[in-house]
C-alpha cells in the first residue's frame, strides 16, 4: 500500500511515502519567484512622473509557475493509493482544486487537507506516520 503524505508550500513539498516495510523522503522545490513589485516616484517633485506597477503581470506569472509546481508534484505522486496534505498555508487546498481540475482519479485519492506549521523533515515524517496510524487503518 502506498500511503503518501505531502507537506507543502508556495516555496517546497516534502514528501513522504509509506510502504510496508518502508518509508522514503523526498523534496520537490517550487521555483516559483517572490515578487516584490515597487512603485515610486520617478521624481522627487510633487506630481512628477511616477513608476507604474503592474499586479496583473506579476499575478499571472505565478499563476503559470504554480501549475508547472503542480504538475511536478502530480507526475511524482501518480501511484499513490491514499494522499494527506499539510502545509501552513492555502497551498495544499490550491493543489486539491487543480487535481479536480486536471486528474480527478488521483484527485479521490486525496482523504484529507490539513494546516500545519513549518516543521522540520522528521517531524514531517512523524505527522504523516502518525496520521496514517491513527486515521487509516
Amino acid at each position: 500500500m502506498k500511503n503518501i503524505g505531502i507537506w507543502m508550500d508556495k516555496e517546497k513539498a516534502h514528501i513522504v511515502r509509506l510502504g510496508k516495510n518502508r518509508e522514503t523522503f523526498e523534496t520537490i522545490f517550487s521555483n516559483i519567484e517572490f515578487f516584490n513589485p515597487k512603485g515610486g516616484s520617478g521624481t522627487k517633485f510633487k506630481g512628477g512622473p511616477q513608476d507604474v506597477v503592474q499586479d496583473s503581470k506579476y499575478l499571472e506569472r505565478e499563476k503559470h509557475q504554480m501549475k508547472s509546481y503542480f504538475n511536478n508534484l502530480t507526475s511524482s505522486i501518480h501511484n499513490a493509493e491514499v494522499i494527506a496534505l499539510f502545509g501552513p498555508a492555502d497551498t495544499a487546498e490550491k493543489f486539491r482544486k487543480e487535481l479536480n481540475k486536471s486528474n480527478r482519479p488521483l484527485a479521490s485519492k486525496i482523504i484529507t487537507v490539513s494546516k500545519a506549521d513549518s516543521m522540520t523533515n522528521n517531524q514531517i515524517k512523524a505527522l504523516v506516520r502518525n496520521f496514517y496510524k491513527t486515521s487509516v487503518q
